[in-house]
């Protein structure tokens, strides 16, 4: 009867170890970059809120320009909106310790129902910004 022994060989054990290793290392990174696509996507969600906020308040100038809740964005930037101005915030809560305004647009000269780009930034993290559409009122 021939006596045999199953199992691995060191040889094995280390090569498996080794391969382990190398997808550690080139999976890790693709892991540590998530939080700044997060944050990219946090930024983003900020600035269509912001956009739908600012449409809403169009909508409620166009019903009836001189009811309470709408946000006069005349000489005004995106942080009266944000803020509420007079009328009261159409955004609800807006987070100052993550989101910021990065570049504001300003109505001033602009005619009603014109667009304007509006930057809003992560706080803290570079590149992570997204461009919001504010609409003018009168």
């Amino acid at each position: 009867m021939k006596n045999t022994q199953a199992g691995f060989t060191m040889i094995e054990l280390v090569m498996v170890i080794v391969i382990m290793g190398i997808l550690a290392a080139v999976a890790l990174p693709k892991f540590t970059s998530l939080s700044a696509a997060a944050q990219t996507a946090a930024a983003q969600g900020a600035a269509g809120a912001l956009s739908t906020a600012s449409m809403i308040n169009y909508a409620s100038y166009l019903v009836n320009p001189t009811a309470t809740n709408v946000v006069h964005l005349t000489g005004a930037t995106a942080g009266l909106l944000l803020i509420g101005g007079t009328g009261g915030s159409n955004m609800g809560t807006w987070d100052a310790t993550k989101f910021v305004i990065g570049t504001d647009a300003t109505c001033a000269a602009a005619v009603v129902g014109t667009s304007l780009p509006v930057i809003v930034n992560y706080v803290g993290a570079t590149g992570s910004s997204a461009t919001a559409t504010i609409i003018c009122t009168g």
